[in-house]
């Protein structure tokens, strides 16, 4: 390939002459893929029975709980207006998007091969339908991981947070309707910024009920730039881990996906979002909304950076979206985000509680109602005692010297707490909130030096596998610690093995197993998900389609162009670029708007900025067709050929521009190198 290389203001400017170097190019991480055989007694996916250790240990917490309570299934029945337990939802290309019918399974005793308090909470989160909750409140529960939520004004309905998908939110109000007056939308409340609390907004304009100029759209402060940059910059690697943390792959069986703790899953549709109208940037804040007096609490830096609840005084009902549920949340999540404060987060339901405390009715953004003032507060206040231990108890932990994993490995919550369901941890876990709570304060580093710059995991498992007298010894060293039910450290040995040589079936295979009954004995939703995900990835290797962008295409148009170009930063081939100086202006014809796109020091930097002269480049374009480049629907072929796109400059510098971007297709490895 010939280079040749220009002069430009005492810069130096790299010009390419092959095309080939022009081309974008997708990397594909596969190791080995190449399908391990399946067990004797294994299912079609060829997840393991479960061992006797496994059985005994899960047929043991049926002794620990007080699984004759059932005050959780009387609540979450009561106020049923209808069901439709086969209830399945298609998208435009008529895939399967909810499966109701799926989650038949889900009945009497927990099979062996699941945790009986995560059964429970599934039985329970798979009670669907259309409930009256109280007077003029009315919630749609099962038919996506998060609820909906309508509430009666004067003239129309005022939706609470419209479901994760178009699709499933289309399907949930026309179901309503179908049960209730049909009047208009004239509201819609997003309680915070994260997706399946808003995605399915669009659902609800798709059939005409919305006049769009009218509706008011109520949300907390900051939720426009957390709603749309969460997910842009880190989106293939957060959308890869949700794929293990809500077992996406997973068959709905016994031995597969049962419950994600918070709700039955996410609705995998097309997404899209609505810019709020009025924001609620205090408390108390109060809102007449058509007709209904609401008032506000403004929780940022709870369990998302930009929440609210609120309360409707008329009904005594205390919406407490979701910083409150009947399960321990996240202070960390599997799939990765910024750690959450647990003080803050224990502080906000004490404010509740202080401000709503006449409440007579609870209900949020998942899981089912409370009624009843002394019920509703003791929810509140053991929900609120939970964060505050967690946050305490390992602060005082750290200050004694212990790391995470030793704070992780001690620290269990009082018995009052603990032993309470609402309480348990299907979604979020002591042994990871803590460690969240660490990290929110001392970053990653455990202070040992051992840890400060190891191997990575390749090397390392090379050595671990020669200190172990090589394969074959580390084989029957996990096996032992297998048959002995230590399924932790059989795990911790044979990744070892697999990340020095994945070609090993048999290292491969054992690992597999000691997942399947890691997932089994697992109360955690995600953590049950995230280990059986990883056995069917060794089994079969990981999937062959990552995150399709274009399900986000409606998210994307209301996304601040500027963010769009700190992801580009964040995907420049830094190596590719040493010595590179490219420079082009980004000019959106219908938006009247211009960005300056810099490359020097293998670093990219971009600012609002007239037309800049002397770059390489002008590319004038409008913001739709900048949409749909993102989303994949136009390629490099619209960018050289397409009359919406106008090219100033050289067509080879913008080519060259584009090939040093990284195109993550969100299929890396996890647990193969």
């Amino acid at each position: 390939m010939q280079t040749r290389v220009a002069f430009r203001k005492g810069r130096i400017v790299m010009k390419t002459s092959s095309f080939l170097q022009l081309a974008l190019t997708a990397l594909f991480l596969t190791a080995c893929d190449r399908e391990i055989p399946i067990e004797p007694g294994a299912d079609g996916d060829g997840h393991t029975a479960p061992t006797r250790a496994t059985a005994a240990l899960n047929a043991a917490v049926l002794e620990e709980l007080d699984f004759a309570d059932r005050q959780d299934f009387e609540d979450a029945s009561r106020g049923l207006i209808a069901s439709d337990p086969t209830l399945q939802v298609r998208a435009n290309d008529d895939s399967l998007i909810w499966d109701l019918e799926a989650n038949k399974f889900i009945a009497g005793d927990a099979p062996a091969s699941v945790n009986p308090s995560l059964w429970r909470q599934a039985r329970l989160n798979n009670i669907h339908g259309l409930f009256e909750v109280t007077e003029g409140i009315y919630q749609l529960r099962g038919f996506d991981l998060s609820n909906m939520t309508l509430i009666e004004g004067r003239t129309g309905w005022i939706v609470v947070d419209p479901l994760t998908a178009r699709e499933t939110a289309r399907a949930a109000f026309a179901f309503a309707m179908q049960h209730l007056e049909q009047r208009p939308i004239v509201a819609v409340i997003f309680t915070h910024s994260h997706i399946d609390h808003f995605g399915g907004v669009l659902g609800l304009l798709a059939g005409g009920e919305v006049q769009s100029e009218n509706l008011r759209i109520i949300a907390p402060e900051g939720f426009m730039e957390e709603a749309t940059s969460e997910n842009i910059i880190a989106g293939p690697a957060m959308s890869r881990r949700a794929m293990f943390m809500y077992g996406k792959q997973l068959a709905r069986s016994e031995r597969g996906h049962v419950d994600s703790g918070l709700g039955i899953s996410p609705a995998f549709g097309s997404f899209g979002l609505l810019e709020p109208t009025e924001i609620i940037d205090r408390t108390p804040q109060v809102l007449e909304i058509d007709g209904i007096e609401f008032v506000f609490q403004n929780a940022p830096g709870s369990e998302a950076p930009a929440e609210l609840t609120f309360y409707l005084p008329h009904a005594r009902a205390f919406n407490g979206a979701e910083v409150t549920s009947h399960n321990m949340h996240n202070l960390y999540t599997l799939r990765g985000a910024k750690v959450r404060d647990a003080l803050r987060w224990s502080n906000y339901i004490d404010e509740s509680i202080e401000l709503f405390g006449e409440a007579e009715v609870y209900l949020a953004s998942h899981h089912w109602p409370i009624w009843g003032n002394g019920r509703v507060i003791e929810f509140l206040e053991v929900q609120r005692d939970t964060y505050k231990y967690l946050h305490d108890q390992t602060v005082r932990l750290f200050n004694q010297g212990l790391t995470p994993g030793e704070i992780a490995e001690q620290l269990t919550l009082p018995a009052s707490l603990q032993e309470t369901f609402h309480n348990r941890g299907y979604y979020g876990t002591v042994r990871h909130n803590s460690r969240a709570v660490y990290q929110n304060y001392l970053g990653w580093y455990d202070g040992n030096p051992a840890n400060l710059n190891p191997h990575p995991p390749t090397v390392a498992g090379k050595k671990y596998v020669e200190l172990a007298g090589g394969a074959e010894a580390l084989i029957d060293k996990a096996r032992q610690a297998f048959d002995a039910a230590d399924y932790r450290w059989s795990a911790e040995l044979l990744n070892h093995l697999v990340l020095s040589d994945p070609g090993n079936a048999g290292a491969r295979s054992l690992l597999a197993a000691s997942y399947d009954q890691l997932g089994y004995q697992s109360e955690s939703g995600p953590w049950r998900d995230v280990y059986l995900t990883a056995a069917r990835e060794l089994r079969h290797g990981p999937p062959e389609t990552g995150f399709n962008v274009a399900l986000m295409k409606d998210v994307l148009r209301r996304t601040p162009v500027r963010r769009f170009f700190d992801s580009m930063a964040a995907r420049l081939n830094g190596p590719d670029a040493e010595g590179v100086e490219l420079s082009v202006n980004f000019v959106f014809t219908d938006l009247g708007e211009t960005y300056l796109l810099d490359i020097g020091n293998a670093v990219l930097h971009h600012r609002p900025s007239s037309p800049d002269a002397e770059a390489n480049a002008t590319l004038r374009l409008s913001h739709d067709m900048f949409i749909r480049m993102l989303a994949g629907q136009a390629g490099l072929k619209d960018l050289l050929m397409s009359d919406e796109i106008e090219l100033e400059g050289s067509r080879l510098d913008l080519l060259k521009f584009f090939s040093l971007f990284d195109k993550p297709e969100g299929r890396f490895n996890i647990v193969t190198p």
